[in-house]
């Protein structure tokens, strides 16, 4: 943990992503080669039993950037830094070696403390926690185009769903707001199992509750080492967001096509 390349990473994970996709709904809905999911059989094979989803920069992107949200709120605080300044000060205090086990333990609070404090050079109690309930709430947040869609057409052809993710006790609320909580058959977060991507294990607690094995489940993430060393070390395939898969409608078509 720590290291610049993680850094970069999660970052980039804090930037909003377009909503427009390049494909619309009507055509994702009706272009895509589908399992028949209404009981009868299908000349097609799912390529995967199972999709595990990074939370942070793939299923969770953010409204606003990280660096105007901190800005605008720190105005009522006195903030004089301007977002340039807050957006260079986030990535070096989340590139800086933290003491502990893990960064986000519990609330995750003393972490994101200690961002926020860096990142702006503010250390206000109060500033800290406006920014920190603001990211609590789904309106800080939004699906990629396509996913809610995408998710749920999977799930009705069969396949489990989870989410993976390196995030503190915030994450199910942020789903719930989002309305995509029910459709996730495990939600594996790293301060509630005890470990952080990479470590294999919080893939193998993900493969135990959706009872499907590595070689039948793909993962996707945003972090190459996260996301598909961690994925790879357990034999779980992984297709990195923004680079291997651009939209969810890409998703749906590789797994419900296996030829594709």
């Amino acid at each position: 943990m720590g290291t610049t390349l993680m850094s970069n990473a999660f970052f980039r994970a804090l930037k909003p992503k377009p909503r427009n996709s390049k494909l619309p709904t009507s055509l994702l809905l009706s272009s895509t080669p589908m399992i028949n999911i209404a009981g009868g059989s299908s000349s097609r094979r799912k390529a995967y039993d199972a999709l595990l989803l990074d939370a942070g920069g793939t299923l969770l992107q953010l409204a606003k950037p990280v660096e105007e949200t901190y800005a605008a709120i720190g105005t009522k605080y006195g903030l004089t830094v301007n977002p340039a300044e807050i957006k260079q000060g986030f990535k070096r205090a989340f590139s800086a070696q933290w003491p502990e086990k893990l960064r986000y333990q519990g609330d995750g609070r003393p972490f994101w403390k200690y961002i926020v404090s860096e990142a702006t050079g503010c250390g206000d109690e109060d500033y800290f926690e406006e920014i920190y309930e603001y990211y609590a709430k789904g309106d800080a947040w939004h699906l990629p185009d396509g996913a809610y869609d995408t998710i749920t057409l999977l799930k009705e052809a069969g396949v489990k769903m989870a989410v993976v993710s390196n995030f503190d006790s915030r994450l199910r609320k942020l789903l719930k707001d989002l309305n995509v909580l029910n459709l996730f058959d495990a939600v594996i977060i790293s301060s509630e199992v005890g470990y952080e991507k990479p470590d294999p294990r919080i893939f193998q607690a993900a493969l135990d509750q959706v009872n499907v094995e590595a070689c039948k489940s793909i993962h996707i993430g945003d972090d190459q080492k996260a996301d598909k060393l961690g994925a790879n070390a357990v034999g779980i395939d992984c297709w990195l967001w923004g680079i291997d898969v651009k939209a969810f409608s890409e998703i749906q078509i590789r797994i419900l096509n296996s030829d594709a």
